[in-house]
């Protein structure tokens, strides 16, 4: 899954490719352009609600994946676990 920084930038691509200020998305969908700001910027926390009108506005989605784990490759395992020859 995406982090939030990285869904943020999205949402910023998005909103400038619609051609869109955050002060004229936040006017458009009656959300607090300061609101906008911490979505672009990964720091929101508030309400899916809110998230998923900002999505829909720019013309994104969320979507819901298994999480995908993945393991170090065995050199890096060694590199972490090694101690300094000096």
């Amino acid at each position: 899954m995406a982090s939030r920084v990285e869904i943020g930038k999205k949402i910023r691509i998005a909103r400038k490719a619609l051609g869109h200020t955050q002060q004229e998305l936040s006017e458009l969908i009656r959300i607090n352009k300061t609101t906008i700001s911490e979505i672009e910027n990964g720091r929101f926390t508030g309400s899916f609600d809110i998230f998923e009108r900002v999505l829909d506005a720019v013309g994104l989605q969320f979507d819901v994946s298994p999480k995908q784990h993945s393991l170090p490759h065995w050199d890096e395992i060694e590199n972490m676990f090694s101690e300094d020859s000096e």
